[in-house]
């Protein structure tokens, strides 16, 4: 009963510091003006992400200060304060690409090192144990997890209702174990989304912003390494519960490649989006998105944590069905026209 009070209070405070950030959030210029290849057509509030940032990092604190986790662990996790700066500074006046990746590069560094790098990666028929291409294969991981986040949240809800998925399965995954502090954690950043989605769910009446999606992107690859270092969950595992945004973003991005497109331009051309053109509707998207989470992801990654020596297969079979969805709905090829 206890927990359920933390739980719903976080979700209580999540839900009024939204609301005061959207009416206030203009004085810091937190606001998404519309353009070409925006989903919404009309100014809406910015920064919404700060309430969830904020309350994370209170209660990781205090999870620190109980003994719950290490210092080391504390520390990897602190990193998301400062990806959450740079994204606020990137909602108010956008930053140089340049300056972005290498401050990304760099507190992955500073996370991959203070966890001791990366555990081996089994894949069934063969195991990666070399620790050095493990770390680069962390760090790599951590930067994309902060960009991937980034360019899914591109129409209503979709962000945080995934947010919300992959935390609410982390936390049944580990909060029996010995890494019950990442579970609490895990929770507690479900709860603050989901007061910010209330204030998200189409119509949106404000948006995450960067400082969200850059934040849960890293504070993800940082739960991803904690829970793979104390065994409750592999990398299949992961890739499994955030099947849709890594199918989506990766195919996206390799197809535009090919095309010609510059990889780092903004565009509006991921299957997510495309879907919702098609169908004329960001609910009908995120909805759906959500079903195929709890009905086909989650048993899924239910399985890789059951036998985890299979996790790569299981991941191949999980994301198999979604790589033909996204290519149905064309990623990386624009759709304007609905359906």
């Amino acid at each position: 009963m206890s927990m359920f009070i933390i739980f719903f209070g976080v979700f209580l405070i999540a839900l009024g510091m939204t609301g005061l950030i959207k009416k206030f959030g203009s004085i810091f210029s937190l606001i998404d003006t519309p353009v070409d290849r925006s989903a919404h057509s009309t100014p809406i509030s910015s920064g919404g992400g700060v309430a969830i940032t904020v309350l994370f990092l209170i209660f990781a604190y205090l999870v620190y200060i109980n003994g719950s986790v290490t210092r080391n662990e504390y520390l990897a996790i602190l990193g998301a304060l400062v990806i959450a700066a740079m994204g606020f500074a990137d909602d108010v006046s956008s930053l140089p690409l340049r300056q972005r990746l290498t401050l990304q590069f760099l507190v992955a560094i500073w996370a991959v090192y203070w966890l001791g790098g990366v555990p081996i990666i089994d894949f069934s028929f063969f195991k990666l144990s070399s620790p050095g291409l493990l770390a680069l294969l962390g760090v790599f991981a951590i930067v994309w997890l902060s960009n991937l986040y980034n360019f899914m949240d591109g129409i209503d809800a979709i962000a945080g209702a995934e947010l919300i998925f992959v935390n609410v399965m982390t936390s049944i995954f580990v909060m029996n174990s010995e890494n019950s502090a990442i579970g609490f954690l895990s929770a507690v950043l479900a709860a603050a989304t989901a007061g910010f989605l209330v204030w998200n769910w189409p119509p949106a009446k404000i948006f995450m912003g960067d400082v969200g999606s850059s934040f849960i992107g890293y504070t993800l690859g940082v739960f991803a390494l904690l829970t793979m270092h104390h065994g409750n969950m592999t990398v299949w595992t992961w890739f499994i519960l955030l099947g849709v945004f890594v199918v989506d973003a990766t195919l996206t991005l390799l197809v535009r490649m090919l095309r010609g497109n510059i990889w780092h331009e903004s565009h509006s051309s991921h299957a997510y989006q495309n879907a919702a053109r098609y169908y004329k509707s960001h609910g009908k998207v995120t909805i759906t998105v959500s079903m195929i989470n709890i009905f086909w992801l989650a048993p899924w990654g239910w399985l890789s944590v059951r036998y985890p020596e299979t996790g790569f297969y299981l991941c191949l079979f999980a994301l198999l069905p979604l790589v033909v969805l996204a290519i149905k709905f064309k990623a990386g090829k624009p759709v304007l026209t609905g359906g």
